[in-house]
């Protein structure tokens, strides 16, 4: 019988002690940090523990790639292996119970997953390509970026594109890739609090680096457009003779936001926003990652059976839907939406629930709980970057265009993201003079109405004074006559060479005796002394003949 007890016990290479080949692993981790009552001075130095399927802490972070067959672990391990709550992530000695307090029942590997402290789109960012979606046209299979990344031949970048779309998840899967081979460093700094102090200080590590090991720096910067010009120079030189390999990650357009001398020594990468096929592969990994079960109908994804004892916790098929329709493409918005509703989904039902010891209950998440969650839909718009002037040109050209079905969309993208409605009411003036002009006078009215209506109300009761105007500026005739004269004006007074030719004498005013003398006014023919048309030159005699209604700036 010894014999079979010690071909099953594995011995501790730093305590000596006998341990089941099961639980060896955990009690190297608790002896090599002095946990199981050993404090060693000597030996290997101590590593981070491992994070087991039976960690009762909190703030645990699970794998986000952990499978069901180990978050079923739990309930295959014998009675005499137990989590103290208090230590790392070990399995107690039999001889320890009665130091370790009861651990808590509710910290089961889903309770801890639905309370982390984390928030989920943080917890499940991907870190291969492999489960990075929704930007397959640009690192797909086949494109020269993957394979770029692959190779580990990566260039300078300014990642661009809207919220949510996974620029700093591709930094940081790059990172990931240079950390495993050991080719480089990746350094992350965020340009809302880094200084220029902090740059320069990577800037000359990074030349350490590349003098002693050979090794190339990848420096990342979040949020690059908040770094003023100045700032931004700093990377010129370091980015030209390779010190450093920039990666920058902006929602603004690069082109106004970043120097023409640093994008010229960067590829710009458009991200686009996540589609919603993408956002349902992302929702669904969130929901694998949490254990939930998803409901069609009646029907259920999953076995009961996986749920055991605990509460068991389900989603719609159509509030995964939603939430993938109401993000617009914002992964954060979406996985962070999801974590609100079913935790507040959990919470309401044990808060409800009025008998502490009840069994199991049925947690199901909804549609209307998302709905409330999210109360709208995420709409992307900056009042002032890219999207606020994409937008307003797309309510300028819906106008022009006789479309006022399209024109109330992109006004109502424009308000509900929050823009100011007398920024809206000005353009709407200016529309009126530009494109309809003559054709409909009372437009010009309509428009000035509007912006007085919205200056004295405000939103939300001004939103339908511009919708009509809106409206009523859709449908007027329209003519650019006066609009393309005057700009025919302003082209003849810039090609116009030499001095610009005077006022004729006869239509100068005269008002003393010396101006008279001199020929003001001589000659001006008064029209109301006449009937019909007069006969009276009004321009300079260098444009006589000319009509800016008809003369086009390249005749002249």
């Amino acid at each position: 019988m010894a014999e079979d007890a010690s071909d099953r016990t594995v011995k501790c290479p730093v305590c000596a002690g006998d341990f089941e080949p099961d639980r060896i692993n955990a009690h190297l981790d608790a002896c090599l940090q002095g946990i199981d009552g050993h404090h060693h001075t000597s030996g290997p130095p101590p590593k981070k523990p491992r994070t087991s399927a039976t960690d009762t802490r909190p703030s645990a972070v699970f794998s986000v790639f952990q499978t069901r067959a180990k978050a079923t672990d739990q309930k295959q391990k014998p009675a005499s292996s137990v989590s103290c709550p208090e230590s790392t992530d070990v399995s107690v000695s039999p001889d320890m119970k009665s130091e370790c307090p009861e651990v808590p029942a509710a910290s089961s590997p889903r309770a801890l997953r639905l309370n982390n402290v984390k928030p989920l789109a943080e917890v499940l960012r991907p870190s291969t390509l492999e489960e990075y979606f929704g930007q397959n046209k640009l690192i797909g299979e086949q494109t020269l970026l993957r394979s770029l990344l692959q190779s580990q031949d990566v260039p300078s970048l300014i990642l661009w594109g809207p919220p949510g779309c996974g620029k700093t998840t591709l930094a940081h899967i790059i990172a990931s890739s240079i950390k495993k081979k050991g080719t480089g460093r990746f350094v992350t700094l965020s340009a809302t609090s880094a200084s220029t102090s902090d740059v320069r200080e990577v800037i000359k590590q990074a030349q350490n680096e590349l003098r002693l090991s050979k090794r190339k720096t990848i420096l990342f910067i979040d949020e690059i457009h908040r770094f003023n010009k100045s700032q931004q120079d700093t990377f010129l030189p370091h980015v030209e003779c390779g010190t450093i390999t920039l990666i920058g990650a902006t929602t603004e357009n690069p082109s106004f936001q970043v120097n023409s001398a640093l994008l010229s020594r960067c590829r710009v990468l458009v991200l686009e926003k996540l589609s919603v096929e993408a956002m349902g592969l992302i929702l669904r990994r969130a929901v694998d990652f949490l254990g939930l079960q998803v409901l069609n109908g009646d029907a259920v994804e999953r076995d009961s059976s996986e749920i055991g004892s605990e509460s068991q916790v389900c989603v719609e098929e159509k509030a995964l839907d939603t939430v993938a329709h109401l993000c617009d493409g914002d992964a954060r918005a979406a996985l962070n939406g999801l974590q609100l509703a079913v935790q507040a989904c959990v919470v309401q039902v044990r808060t409800a629930s009025s008998k502490p010891d009840a069994g199991p209950q049925k947690i199901i998440v909804r549609e209307q709980h998302i709905k409330e969650g999210l109360q709208r839909s995420h709409i992307l718009y900056d009042k002032a970057g890219e999207e606020h002037y994409n937008c307003i040109s797309a309510l300028h050209k819906s106008m022009r265009g006789s479309e006022p079905n399209a024109a109330l969309y992109w006004l109502g993208r424009m308000l509900e993201g929050g823009e100011d409605p007398l920024y809206v009411a000005r353009r709407l003036v200016r529309f009126a003079g530009e494109d309809i002009g003559l054709a409909d006078p009372m437009a010009l009215t309509q428009a000035v109405s509007a912006f007085q209506a919205c200056h004295f109300m405000g939103m939300p009761e001004c939103e339908v004074i511009l919708a009509q105007c809106v409206v009523y500026m859709a449908r007027a005739p329209k003519s650019v006559e006066v609009y393309k004269a005057y700009n025919n004006v302003k082209a003849c007074l810039r090609n116009h060479q030499g001095p610009l030719p005077p006022v004729p004498l006869h239509l100068r005013n005269a008002p003393t005796k010396l101006m008279k003398n001199l020929g003001y006014a001589k000659g001006y023919k008064y029209n109301p002394n006449f009937n019909g048309t007069v006969d009276q030159e009004y321009l300079p005699e260098e444009l006589r003949g000319i009509n800016f209604f008809t003369w086009m700036p390249s005749n002249r």
